[in-house]
């Protein structure tokens, strides 16, 4: 991924980098995931942290990151969890001192910089941007979860690492209408991975089914691309991906559009964004479900041996899946549909 220059498309130009929209950028993290939907994590959480510095710094904190990252060839690793509120920062001098623990850190391992969300003594909430290599940070190898197993999504623990004032985002700082954009990108970044692995699995059984599966004896055909059965399953799943292939599109079309209006996005920009959002990914997350458990109904039982390692789409999904659950999206949008409130600003919505 260094190598290659794409972990700069989200970087402005102006700072050196390529610029790219999120359609594109979004646009390549599903065909990655189509392959290896652990490298596509890896590779939309980099532009993820970028996202963030966009939206939460100020403009000279912006121009130091970036132009770094460019410069240096920075990888960002993710310590920003919300839900995980272990870690705080209390003043110390002229700056200030981490303590605490991160869990899911997803490409922490391997980065340059981490993007750090703690709590100050008054309940205050922050974004911190550290060097990994920082005294007092310690990253663990403990990811050790069912699916996403190269993702690095494990434990990173800091003990009185020091701060300064210049490396806590903002302002603006995780606050207001544009800023809560960084929830509607990482619930793109979920819903395009989940897109990928049902494309990626629809893809391997069709030349799966077309190269090596048997008709059934009792099906009465000559192969396996005739029987009836087949034919419906490979249908469904075509109806299925072409919804959420079409949901996608106007996901990433409200998206763009509400990064577009910058200082000037209203509630209701940023509302249709995250409503076109969340029905994109629960559609994505669905039909990926689907196909990769039915994957083996239409390739066989000898599609089930450890060499071709189909088991890999479900578990990725089903453990990426669970980030945050299906049905409070589904919550969600029943009550846009009902009352017409867009969900309320967070981490996850």
């Amino acid at each position: 991924m260094r190598r290659s220059g794409l972990l700069l498309l989200s970087v402005p130009c102006e700072y050196g980098g390529i610029g790219a929209s999120w359609i594109d950028i979004f646009g390549a993290v599903r065909e990655l995931a189509q392959v290896d939907s652990s490298l596509a994590h890896l590779f939309a959480f980099q532009h993820l942290q970028i996202g963030s510095i966009l939206l939460y710094a100020s403009p000279e904190q912006q121009a130091s990151l970036l132009r770094g990252t460019v410069e240096q060839g920075w990888f960002w690793g993710n310590a920003l969890n919300p839900r995980d509120l272990r870690t705080h920062l209390t003043a110390d001098g002229a700056g200030f001192c981490l303590d605490g623990i991160k869990s899911f850190c997803s490409g922490a391992r391997d980065s340059d910089r981490l993007l750090v969300s703690t709590q100050d003594a008054r309940g205050g909430f922050h974004i911190t941007a550290l060097p990994t290599v920082r005294e007092g940070i310690t990253v663990l190898d403990d990811w050790d979860n069912m699916g996403q197993r190269q993702t690095d999504s494990g434990t990173v623990t800091f003990e009185r690492v020091p701060v300064a004032q210049h490396e806590v985002l903002g302002p603006p700082g995780p606050f207001g209408t544009r800023a809560s954009l960084r929830a509607c990108l990482a619930q793109t970044v979920l819903g395009m991975i989940y897109l990928g692995i049902a494309q990626g699995a629809r893809e391997q059984a069709i030349a799966f089914t077309r190269e090596q599966s048997r008709p059934w004896p009792g099906s009465g055909v000559e192969t396996a691309l005739e029987d009836a059965f087949i034919q419906q399953h490979y249908g469904e799943f075509h109806v299925a991906l072409a919804g959420a292939e079409a949901l996608s599109e106007r996901a990433l079309a409200r998206l763009q559009a509400a990064w577009d209006e910058g200082d000037k996005l209203g509630a209701e920009g940023r509302g249709e964004a995250a409503v076109a959002i969340a029905t994109f990914k629960v559609a994505a997350v669905k039909a990926g479900l689907d196909i990769a458990t039915r994957l083996f109904d239409v390739t066989g039982a000898r599609a089930t041996h450890a060499r071709y390692g189909f088991d890999r789409y479900w578990r990725n999904l089903r453990t990426h899946s669970l980030h945050d659950p299906v049905d409070y999206k589904l919550k969600e949008l029943g009550c846009f549909i009902l009352t017409g409130r867009y969900p309320v600003h967070g981490f996850y919505s």
